[in-house]
């Protein structure tokens, strides 16, 4: 298969400090260009990285064969349905959309379109974690499991410089929900029923029923005491208790994602963390959502 042409939608923190370095060294692709909503900054990105900016997004859509995005979820939902429209092969961010209905249109453009995609939940690309779920996979026979993402992303040398409006809006249950049900729906089933309470602050505690039986629990936070951060998934069941190893820095585990999507659109074969498990994640959390604000 010829080297994909890969266009970039967007600009900010992320973009510019992981995906427009990524796709301008990953070896089997071409940065096609970047396009943001602020013309000087996509400039100022695509000067940097040896590429052009487009002031029209359908024309990037045009040049390439592929395209990241790199915004917010509901910006990216309906820019990602043209970009498949166009024909280009989408590699997303997660939440994929904060709403089912705008993951739901995201998806059937994908499929009516045919292109493959690829969502960036981080842990899925880390060879650590990668390797450590599928032996969990593996291995079956769980009885219950637990995702806790305790975050401190607002202490002073914590990672402000990423905040963005939607992140604050949406809390911990968007931002690091979907990294938890990465790693928890592989190995317990699709989820049956979900409750969730609030906690202090942007809190959210979650109680889950897989198919098959299994339940978990997750505990899901941006704002948690800078001394008390961190991340734990932990399993236990038939085969006693696995513990996902401590977090490494994820190397380059959007290179990783990148080289899936380059592999799923040359053998036609869909990844597992492709639009269709990034709608069934926006739909989990969405129900944790309506649970919250009922309460």
């Amino acid at each position: 298969m010829n080297r994909l042409r890969f266009g970039l939608v967007g600009t900010g923190p992320w973009a510019s400090a992981t995906h427009a370095p990524a796709l301008a060294r990953h070896p089997g692709v071409d940065l096609s260009g970047i396009w943001g909503r602020r013309p000087e900054a996509a400039a100022a990105l695509a000067d940097g990285h040896g590429t052009r900016s487009y002031a029209d997004v359908d024309e990037l859509f045009a040049a390439s064969d592929a395209v990241a995005f790199a915004v917010p979820p509901d910006v990216q939902a309906p820019l990602a349905a043209r970009a498949a429209a166009a024909g280009c092969h989408l590699l997303l961010d997660k939440p994929v959309a904060t709403t089912p209905a705008g993951a739901r249109d995201l998806a059937a453009a994908a499929e009516r379109a045919g292109v493959a995609s690829v969502v960036f939940f981080t842990m899925r690309f880390t060879p650590t974690a990668a390797a450590w779920l599928a032996e969990q996979v593996a291995a079956g026979g769980w009885f219950t499991g637990r995702a806790d993402w305790y975050g401190s992303f607002y202490a002073p040398d914590g990672s402000a410089a990423f905040s963005s409006p939607w992140r604050a809006s949406r809390g911990g249950l968007w931002d690091v929900g979907p990294h938890a049900l990465s790693m928890l729906l592989p190995v317990l089933g699709d989820v049956t029923e979900v409750t969730a309470a609030p906690g202090p602050r942007d809190t959210v505690h979650l109680i889950l029923r897989h198919a098959g039986g299994a339940s978990s629990t997750a505990t899901l936070t941006l704002s948690a005491p800078p001394k008390c951060e961190g991340l734990a998934v932990e399993l236990r069941g038939e085969s006693g208790t696995a513990v996902l190893p401590p977090w490494e820095d994820g190397g380059d585990a959007f290179g990783a994602a990148v080289d899936a999507l380059v592999e799923s659109a040359a053998s036609g074969t869909p990844h597992p963390c492709d639009v269709r498990f990034g709608l069934r994640v926006s739909e989990i959390l969405a129900r944790a959502e309506e649970h919250i604000t009922a309460t």
